[in-house]
């Protein structure tokens, strides 16, 4: 049975934009954004797969509030809030790479939900990214979206290399950040910064479903792609 490691940000303490700040307004609370993993795991759920879900630290992982009401309509994201979340349907139980029960190297892919927290607690797990490279190097895939990519900007493979570069990618664009009005408070612009790792970053307008494949490495530009970035990742694995 193909297996796949899910992977969630545990960071959640959104900054304050210079305009929220001056009003005294608290942003709400990110984390991992709802159908970045809600979509992908019946995808995964209805090929078969193994579905373990990862965070850096293990333990529980908050989801973005924001996403919580925006999907509240949506069909996937409320079952899987039933049947996976708990804390009255705020966060997810996960475990660290350590507490798996068998090399990450072994599982067929690893897939980077997005969320604004990745930004600030994926590109410096260093377990995340060896065991990415890991997965990468002995055939296995891949694969993040919207945010998720941040994940991949410190991946490097065992030449020295990173593992983007010179492959096509795609993730949250520039200007998908600034219509969010975070470009400000983010560590760093992710597009700018697959780009300078060698990335041959493609995009479609914002909000356009986009997923991009450049053989073994998936990734998909956001909320909307996320679905077809799993999609893809079973097509890949095939």
């Amino acid at each position: 049975m193909p297996s796949v490691l899910l992977v969630v940000s545990q960071f959640t303490a959104m900054p304050a934009t210079k305009a929220e700040a001056s009003k005294g307004v608290t942003p709400p609370q990110t984390g991992w954004y709802l159908p970045e993993v809600a979509h992908p795991y019946y995808v995964f759920k209805k090929a078969g797969y193994e579905v373990v879900f990862v965070s850096p630290k293990g333990g529980d992982a908050a989801c973005d509030e924001s996403s919580l009401s925006a999907y509240a309509e949506d069909a996937e994201s409320q079952q899987f809030k039933t049947e996976q979340m708990h804390n009255d349907g705020t966060s997810l139980k996960t475990v660290s790479l350590a507490e798996l029960p068998k090399p990450a190297a072994e599982y067929s892919a690893i897939f980077y939900a997005g969320g604004h927290g990745v930004m600030w607690d994926f590109p410096d797990c260093e377990a995340q990214n060896k065991a990415a490279a890991a997965i990468y190097e002995k055939g296995g895939v891949v694969s993040a979206v919207c945010h998720g990519p941040a994940a991949l900007v410190n991946i490097k493979l065992s030449d020295g290399s990173h593992l983007v570069a010179g492959k096509l990618v795609t993730g949250f664009t520039n200007t998908e950040e600034d219509a969010v009005q975070k470009s400000e408070v983010m560590p760093f612009m992710l597009e700018t910064v697959l780009k300078e790792r060698g990335a041959r970053f493609v995009s479609v307008k914002d909000w356009g479903t986009n997923t991009v494949t450049d053989e073994r490495l998936v990734t998909g530009q956001n909320p909307q792609s996320a679905g077809g970035c799993a999609e893809a990742v079973v097509k890949a694995l095939q």
